[in-house]
């Protein structure tokens, strides 16, 4: 079992990042059809699109793998059964209802994000319109959600694996096609080719939803054999059921609508801030840099790096649990290190790179070079706070991460009209790292006191990853210097050149210095010495 439970977590890990890597390269050619006006009036939809499918399905998918794994493991497997077809009536339900009100809240949503007594590149007509488009999604993905859930909780990762790639190219061959097609070839508005590309959500999802259906069309026949083998000894009400999903599911909705909920915020505030010191004119094309184009690059490594992490924390669960002082403490100096080796090098680099960067995935443009600087080193927090809230409910201390989310919202709602007006698209950054920071700051200091870890050895880690990467950052800037006399980054194949060469050399000295100094086979042990004799590497 315990190789097949590694299979299966291999396979839906490969799915989920076959899945984001489609989801970040897709922007590319989005972003060369509507420009930022367009990718603009998409994050005006997707934003509060994303809280409500969070609010929605309400982490209950996640929880419901949890619950079916659970009473499999003891052979009543009519228990999971029974919560399978009720929840996808509740899904169901939840999800036409959250359809309803995003539907007919459209209007209001639109009211709040733009500031309709200006002049402004797209107005509330425009917004609602495309806020209705993605809304239908809600429709059907919870219901199918709950569907990958019980697959999951059987063990079976490979219907959640395929169906999450399955949904994530049928939506971005419909965003595309249908932007392209709408607005390139049949001469449409860029309301109407951005609203065929919010509805692609939609046509993902019932993607998605086919392959779930002839999965569970394949198994059933195994399934319904695992309900002739039921002890039925017990018995749970569905009331029950529900709550011990629900108390467990909680936690992990607050951490996933975090981000969504920042940027919401931006959404709300950005263009009548904006408004207030004469720049109502950018204020579309800022917000498209700020929270679609900047966005998009800063979540790379965050993403990659608490993958890593997040792996080692069941580790720190279990130590917890058994009050293993020792192990604790060394899965928990594990975690964070591995966090700040992997996120702290591609922050550094991104910084470096933000002009090419930029303008490989978009187009040369000295706000969006601007912001992405400014933007990269928060990704730091990002990476952070969702491993510490992680961490929290290892250590069943997961009613802090809402208080820790809660303050950090309440520093950037109050922060984030005057640091606007005072420093533009940058306040809006600098607002989401002061309240990230708060979050972070609670997290830890919650751990400390319930763990009674001490942060001192892994803080001198930190420093010596902070002088890696120094030295890497000197060498890429020198290398950096050097292409630019021959490569222009206002060129999209010459910028993709640069970042190549960069990246190669900054990889190349962090790695050496990790190896040299022997810290890449404290973090990563026999993976590490695998990496060593696959590239060849002499150290």
């Amino acid at each position: 079992m315990s190789s097949k439970l590694l299979r299966g977590t291999f396979i839906l890990t490969l799915g989920t990042i076959i899945s984001k890597v489609l989801g970040l390269f897709y922007v590319i050619p989005f972003y060369a059809i509507v420009k930022a006006e367009g990718t603009a009036l998409y994050s005006y939809s997707y934003i509060p699109y994303t809280i409500f499918i969070s609010i929605a399905t309400a982490g209950v998918p996640l929880a419901v793998s949890k619950f079916i794994a659970k009473y499999n493991a003891m052979e009543e497997y009519a228990v999971g059964r029974r919560l399978f077809k009720s929840g996808l009536v509740v899904m169901l339900a939840s999800g036409t209802l959250g359809f309803l009100v995003m539907y007919l809240a459209a209007p209001i949503l639109a009211e709040m994000s733009i500031n309709s007594d200006k002049k402004l590149d797209v107005n509330v007509e425009d917004v609602t319109t495309v806020i209705r488009a993605v809304s239908f999604a809600l429709i059907v993905v919870p219901f199918m959600s709950l569907i990958r859930g019980f697959f999951q909780g059987h063990q079976s990762m490979g219907p959640s694996a395929v169906s999450q790639v399955v949904e994530q190219i049928v939506r971005i061959a419909f965003v595309l096609g249908g932007a392209f097609v709408v607005y390139k070839v049949m001469d449409g508005s860029l309301v109407t080719a951005v609203s065929i590309a919010t509805f692609a959500a939609f046509i993902g999802a019932l993607g998605s939803l086919a392959v779930l259906g002839w999965y569970w069309y394949k198994r059933k026949p195994h399934l319904d054999e695992l309900l002739d083998k039921d002890k039925g000894t017990v018995h749970i009400s569905i009331r029950e059921m529900y709550k011990e999903i629900l108390l467990y599911a909680a936690p992990f909705v607050f951490v996933g609508i975090a981000n969504p909920l920042y940027q919401f915020i931006d959404q709300i505030t950005f263009s009548r801030a904006m408004a207030s010191i004469g720049l109502a004119g950018q204020a579309t094309s800022a917000f498209s840099v700020l929270n679609f184009e900047s966005h998009k690059l800063v979540i790379i490594p965050v993403s990659l790096a608490t993958a890593f992490s997040l792996t080692l924390v069941p580790s720190i669960t279990k130590a917890f649990v058994e009050k293993d002082k020792k192990s604790l403490n060394r899965q928990m100096d594990q975690t964070f290190q591995v966090l700040m080796y992997l996120t702290v090098p591609a922050v550094v680099g991104m910084t470096i790179l933000a002009e090419p960067l930029f303008t490989v995935f978009y187009e040369q443009k000295e706000l969006g070079t601007e912001v992405l600087m400014a933007y990269a080193p928060v990704a730091i927090l990002f990476a952070v706070f969702s491993v510490t809230a992680a961490i929290l409910q290892g250590i069943n201390e997961q009613r802090f991460t809402i208080l820790s989310l809660l303050t950090g919202l309440l520093v950037k709602l109050s922060l984030n009209i005057p640091l606007i007006k005072m420093l533009e698209t940058n306040g809006a950054v600098l607002a989401t790292a002061l309240g990230y920071a708060a979050s972070v700051m609670i997290n830890l200091f919650v751990i400390k006191k319930f763990t009674k870890y001490s942060f001192r050895f892994t803080a001198r880690r930190i420093l010596l990853i902070c002088i890696f990467s120094a030295l890497m950052a000197a060498g890429t800037l020198a290398v950096y210097a050097g292409s630019v006399q021959f490569l222009s980054p206002a060129a999209k194949l010459s910028s993709l050149i640069i970042i190549i060469i960069c990246a190669v050399m900054g990889a190349s000295i962090y790695f050496y210095l990790g190896f040299r100094s022997k810290l890449v086979y404290r973090l990563f042990g026999e993976r590490a010495e695998r990496i060593k004799q696959k590239l060849r590497l002499p150290m």
